[in-house]
């Protein structure tokens, strides 16, 4: 029996130890989501993916990203308890692509009348980097007391904040690759703190996925908007007044832990979970590590 034992717990631990040394793939693989859906948003196609039953989660993507990248291996471990809900916010991914000129209020806009169109009411909502940025923002604007009325902004019950621009400029943090070739698709390295997930495979699906997209347009356009530099939520944060998470890569290299460290300071009652080794979207680089954190403050 104590060898049994013995031998049992070593075979767990080998289990364990494969696991770490060979992690899931980045991209969900072909198949796991269900069919995308799209809505018409002030005339607009919005594209998300939507699965399960349960309390609500509204997702909301980075920069130069879209939902099946960031989210892609989060949706269906979500969708087991909740009502997950994950969008191109517009102008990104499968959404139409206007010329207008992007800035964070367009996405609070549009991801208020998406939320309105949908019906939704009662949801947390999450945010990575840029898409953070946007939750934090329309957070502030949906619990103001003025937000009333036919067209008032949906209010969100909880918020997760992961990685979570906002502070400064989108243009003063570490450079993104905004991606026109092969060679400059290799940028997304930036993203990861484990470099050597960053496959010559990976790669290349990332860069097919960006051509489909063809988003090049909105990321140059939003980048280079000077209004964002007013649009910051760094002194409107203490506005939000609902349970908040604040998730953060203990090595972004692309929006400093200090600023995730100053995220949950400066909101009220606010919880900061640290994803050690991980860089700048654990949704992405350590889906179990942000499930584990995510799910627990869901309930």
């Amino acid at each position: 029996m104590r060898r049994l034992i013995c031998a049992t717990f070593l075979l767990a631990s080998g289990i364990i130890h494969l696991h770490a040394q060979s992690p899931a793939p980045l991209l969900v693989a072909p198949g796991v989501l269900p069919p995308a859906k799209s809505v018409s948003v002030f005339g607009q196609k919005i594209a998300y993916f939507e699965a399960g039953a349960g309390p609500t989660v509204v997702l909301v993507h980075g920069f130069a990203s879209q939902a099946i990248f960031d989210w892609g291996n989060v949706i269906m471990p979500l969708a087991q308890h909740h009502h997950v809900i994950a969008l191109d916010q517009i102008g990104f991914g499968a959404s139409d692509k206007p010329q207008v000129d992007y800035s964070i209020q367009t996405f609070v806009d549009f991801l208020g009348e998406f939320l309105r169109t949908l019906k939704v009411d009662h949801f947390a909502l999450a945010g990575e980097s840029l898409g953070g940025w946007i939750s934090a923002s329309y957070t502030i604007q949906a619990l103001a007391p003025e937000n009333t009325g036919k067209y008032a902004l949906p209010r969100p019950d909880r918020l997760i904040l992961e990685d979570a621009a906002g502070h400064t400029a989108l243009n003063s943090l570490s450079p993104i690759p905004i991606a026109g070739s092969l060679q400059e698709s290799r940028g997304v390295a930036i993203v990861f703190y484990d470099k050597s997930r960053v496959t010559e495979d990976f790669i290349r699906q990332n860069f097919a996925l960006k051509l489909k997209a063809n988003d090049g347009t909105t990321e140059r356009l939003l980048w280079n908007n000077p209004t964002l530099a007013h649009q910051t939520v760094g002194d409107k944060l203490k506005r939000i007044t609902i349970p908040t998470l604040v998730i953060w890569g203990g090595d972004d290299q692309i929006v400093p832990l200090a600023d995730g460290r100053d995220y949950a300071a400066k909101i009220p009652n606010a919880k900061l979970v640290i994803v050690p080794q991980c860089g700048h979207a654990p949704s992405l680089e350590k889906p179990a590590d942000f499930l584990a954190a995510v799910e627990p403050f869901l309930r």
